[in-house]
């Protein structure tokens, strides 16, 4: 598959998981901290879990809001992707590997209507995409 990309973001980091990260336009500029649960001192700083919480779920809402516009929904603005990410050593010992669990709330809309949409979105939304079949992913609509 090929894809012709029309923008690109580019971001670095120093430092690995306790360290800092930005992208090169500064838009984001972070400090990182490890997390208690994975050794670390749960200091300040984010984690590259919670940036990949915030991405994803605001990219699968843009993805719904995009299937719904192809099918004349107006997806209300109080609508919210709530993504948690979880991440822990893989079965096969041989790394580490992330879980997903996105809830989709849709105010006011039908609930197998909301379902339907999801569904959809998740085809389209490219975080989904590129996780598709790589990582244990749950989506529900609350």
């Amino acid at each position: 598959m090929t894809v012709k990309a029309l923008y690109h973001a580019h971001g670095h980091a120093t430092g690995g998981r306790t360290g800092a990260g930005a992208t090169d336009d500064k838009k984001i500029d972070v400090q990182l901290s490890t997390p208690k649960e994975l050794g670390g001192d749960g200091g300040p700083g984010t984690n590259p879990e919670q940036l990949f919480s915030v991405g994803w779920s605001a990219c699968f809402l843009g993805a719904l809001k995009y299937v719904a516009g192809q099918e004349k929904v107006k997806i209300p603005e109080d609508a919210t992707v709530n993504t948690t990410i979880g991440i822990g050593p893989r079965d096969d010992g041989t790394g580490f590997g992330i879980t997903a669990v996105l809830k989709v709330h849709v105010p006011g809309m039908d609930h197998e209507q909301a379902k339907a949409l999801v569904h959809k979105a998740d085809i389209v939304c490219p975080y989904s995409h590129a996780t598709k079949g790589n990582i244990s992913k749950e989506l529900e609509v609350v």
